[in-house]
């Protein structure tokens, strides 16, 4: 209720006539003041929170010390490509025109980034979709990662950890995200899969949030992003002192959405699910180790030295050809 309207009543009931600039004066003295709603109300925490985060240190760790990678995964916000409004203020003599409304119908399309951080190297790919959010899309943006980046440094690797979501389309209950982390990334490429869910309502929590999501939304602030190519550009050109490079990729293949996993085709024999907190924490191993040599695996079957090795030669220039390959099909 505003000065004016409570002048208004009082004047109404009781006969007082006042005006609002007393209102306001009465008001100050009485010690009110404008104040907005405060989320300080929580339904407090799983109560296995504590707990899930010590595991997922534990593997982090072990990881870690054995120099096998550990990526954290997540979707970001779905962002509307067009001429329309982008948070965020930029230097310049005349202030960007855009649209006055943001109807999807007049959108470009609707880009969902969904990106891989690597942890230990401080790097990262988002591959931006322009169909649905599913946890097709989720895996094989993961594939997309292993292929380009991943195989390349960490050739000797064949375990992986990846930190994700109790929720959305690499959360902890579909069953379709197991699935096709089982066919595209174990068995595809002779990878053990260690997964860790962080509990609902700790996502923050998740690096991928705060050291790779959060430079990108600073980089592009400001900035309408009115083509995929524009969006994929200012991902590329993100930047921190740490260290952090991003490459982008574009994935145009339609999802399907709902995708439904039966008991049947649901295979459990290779999940394996961990001691504590089984249902955030599980284990994927491969039906069987694929023959699959990566560039980097060349140099292991050279008696030359490096420098002279024109298969290695070779390979340094597929490596370094990696951001202008198209995305693989799955």
């Amino acid at each position: 209720m505003t000065p004016e309207k409570i002048a208004h009543c009082l004047q109404e009931r009781l006969g007082v006539i006042v005006s609002a600039t007393t209102i306001r004066r009465l008001l100050a003295e009485l010690e009110y003041s404008l104040k907005g709603n405060r989320k300080t109300l929580s339904a407090g925490s799983h109560p296995d929170r504590d707990k899930q985060f010590g595991i997922i240190e534990h593997f982090r760790q072990q990881f870690s010390v054995a120099g096998d990678p550990i990526i954290s995964v997540d979707t970001k916000k779905k962002e509307l490509i067009g001429l329309f409004k982008n948070q965020g203020r930029v230097w310049c003599r005349e202030a960007k025109k855009v649209k006055d409304h943001d109807f999807r119908s007049e959108a470009l399309g609707i880009a969902a980034p969904y990106g891989i951080y690597d942890v230990g190297l401080n790097s990262g790919v988002i591959v931006v979709g322009k169909s649905a959010d599913t946890p097709e899309f989720a895996v094989n943006s993961i594939a997309t990662w292993w292929l380009y980046h991943g195989s390349h440094q960490y050739p000797n690797s064949k375990r992986l950890l990846v930190l994700a979501d109790s929720g959305g389309s690499n959360g902890a209950r579909p069953r379709a995200f197991k699935k096709f982390l089982k066919e595209r990334i174990a068995d595809e490429y002779g990878l053990e899969v260690t997964v860790c869910h962080y509990p609902a309502g700790a996502s923050k929590w998740n690096p991928i949030e705060h050291r790779m999501f959060s430079e990108i939304s600073k980089n592009w602030a400001g900035h309408p992003l009115e083509s995929f190519e524009t969006l994929l550009n200012f991902v590329r050109d993100t930047r921190t002192v740490t260290g952090l490079r991003i490459e982008a990729y574009f994935d145009e293949r339609e999802y399907e959405k709902g995708i439904k996993v039966s008991d049947k085709k649901f295979k459990r024999p290779h999940i394996t699910k961990n001691d504590e907190l089984s249902n955030w924490n599980y284990t994927i191993t491969p039906t069987q180790i694929p023959k699959v040599e990566f560039p980097n695996s060349l140099v292991e079957t050279q008696q030359e030295s490096l420098e002279t090795s024109g298969e290695w030669i070779e390979a340094y220039r597929e490596c370094s050809a990696i951001s202008e390959s198209a995305i693989p099909s799955m």
